[in-house]
């Protein structure tokens, strides 16, 4: 049988782990200049830890991980024998994949609380697994690039997102991203104002689908959800909700002036928009968008989530939130946290649909010694040696060419990784070196070598 990974999974080539390092390392730069210190969590945390945290759906979409041995053994055989996978699970399975990097890094600080200078910025690069139906730019194994600060209500942690969101797209010459914005207060204001604040989550789901299904979709989904078209028809101007930011913030000042906590929503949301304003962004736009209603589970404040390029046909690359009392679950109050997130992955996508990789240069050695004369090869390896030890990258052909064919095999691979210096003969302590771009040709010894390699 031909050999063959799960679906939502990926090999990557060589090229593949260069770019996807490019964008990595361009990460990693931004997030250091704006003071991010890096961590990393296990790969699997206990269930208790991820379960509960991301909602219904979410849950579901935990690889679970079966305890180890005779994993039935303790299993109740009422439960095996009518099959309910729901209430099995918890006997069967005590350890899960991290589902994402915000939960664990919540575990994270309510566990090293006593080790941690607040306000803590961490930034964290890893792997993470969701049981997901893979489709472009979803997989069931994917990268996540997150920063966090813990330990700050101030505002101005919101602004410094936006502005690293915009560092990061700019550096990777990623222009004219839309970075959306919202706010929590202001879905739980409009809730209110509507009459339908015990149905907050059914609401913001459904309008968070406006771009989607359009908004006789979502006028449907509300009205199957117990919404009253009454409450319906208060809220319909945000179906077309249009302007400026300026002018969206007025129109929900207007919406919102009987709830208090709409209100405060605005001003949060006023403060960042006006102070970006006056900062100025390189090449991101930044957009109110009242619709944008991700991760309700956790986030109290502040919502950010940000599209590529109109031209590339790609959901968000990128997002985030203030919440407040995440790790209240673990049991650390106080502790207002806000964060955002990198899609790498669909990051590569778009990057790669826009042509936007540069030329990849793959590791390879500077120079290359031909493996002809067996006599030579113990001199030539202590001379690789000398090279490697003053950082010139070396490589010796391992298998010794016996015929002109083997000698051809040796050329060809010296062209097919292109090469720069290749040795091709060692006689009376001196070697040849040829030059593969201008075709010249040295005699040298070892340490004239190295000063032509240098």
């Amino acid at each position: 049988m031909k050999p063959s990974i799960p679906k939502g999974t990926r090999d990557f080539s060589p090229v593949e782990v260069t770019n996807r390092n490019y964008i990595i390392n361009t990460i990693k730069k931004a997030f250091e200049i704006f003071g991010f210190q890096p961590i990393e969590t296990p790969s699997f945390e206990n269930s208790s830890t991820l379960m509960g945290k991301y909602g219904e759906e979410g849950d579901r979409l935990i690889f679970k991980i079966l305890n180890s041995g005779d994993y039935l053994k303790k299993a109740e055989s009422k439960l095996l024998s009518e099959k309910n996978s729901t209430k099995l699970i918890s006997q069967i399975s005590e350890k899960a994949l991290k589902y994402d990097l915000t939960v664990p890094f919540a575990r994270y600080v309510v566990q090293h609380q006593n080790e941690i200078t607040f306000p803590f910025k961490r930034y964290q690069i890893q792997p993470v697994w969701r049981a997901d139906r893979p489709q472009k730019g979803r997989f069931r194994e994917f990268f996540q690039c997150d920063a966090d600060v813990v330990g700050s209500t101030s505002l101005w942690q919101e602004v410094t997102f936006v502005q690293l969101y915009d560092t990061v797209f700019s550096d990777l010459q990623l222009n004219n991203t839309t970075i959306k914005i919202n706010n929590r207060k202001i879905l739980s204001g409009i809730a209110e104002v509507i009459g339908a604040k015990n149905k907050l989550i059914d609401f913001t789901v459904a309008l968070d689908k406006l771009d989607k299904i359009g908004k006789e979709g979502v006028v449907k989904e509300m009205l199957s959800k117990g919404i009253t078209e009454e409450a319906i028809n208060k809220v319909a101007p945000l179906f077309d909700f249009s302007g400026t930011n300026s002018e969206k913030l007025l129109s929900l000042k207007n919406m919102l002036a009987s709830s208090n906590e709409g209100l405060k929503g605005v001003e949060e949301l006023q403060f960042v928009v006006n102070t970006i304003q006056e900062i100025g962004l390189k090449s991101a736009n930044l957009e109110v968008d009242v619709t944008l209603a991700r991760g309700l589970n956790y986030y109290t404040g502040a919502i950010f989530e940000v599209s590529a390029p109109k031209e590339v046909s790609m959901g968000s690359i990128g997002g985030g939130g203030r919440y407040d009392d995440l790790t209240g679950i673990f049991g650390l109050k106080d502790v207002s946290g806000v964060g955002i997130s990198f899609g790498l992955d669909r990051i590569y996508l778009v990057l790669e649909e826009l042509g936007l990789f540069k030329s990849v240069d793959l590791p390879k050695p500077k120079v290359l010694f031909l493996n002809f004369d067996d006599s030579a090869s113990l001199t030539i390896m202590k001379t690789i040696k000398m090279l490697r030890e003053n950082g010139v990258k070396s490589e010796f052909y391992p298998d010794l060419a016996e015929s002109n064919k083997q000698q051809k095999k040796q050329w060809k691979y010296v062209s097919n990784r292109a090469i720069e210096f290749v040795v091709s003969k060692l006689e009376n302590s001196r070697f040849t070196l040829k030059n593969m771009s201008t075709g010249e040709q040295f005699e040298c010894t070892s340490d004239e070598l190295l000063l032509q390699l240098k």
